[in-house]
């Protein structure tokens, strides 16, 4: 016969969400960094395609 599991702490609860909540703020803040650096021209790390066209013209 099926059992009911055991209710979840809410301490643990809230660690879990709080871990996910950190990990999401984390992953915003580097994209927010990267964007503000392509758009300042000083990234290093990130390669973007150019047009081919403008590439030959030139």
């Amino acid at each position: 016969m099926a059992v009911p599991k055991k209710k979840t702490s809410s301490s643990k609860r809230d660690m879990r969400k709080a871990t996910w909540k950190r990990k999401a703020a984390l992953e915003a803040q580097k994209a927010l960094s990267l964007g503000k650096s392509i758009l300042t021209g000083r990234s290093n790390s990130f390669v973007y395609p150019g047009n081919e066209e403008e590439e030959e013209e030139e």
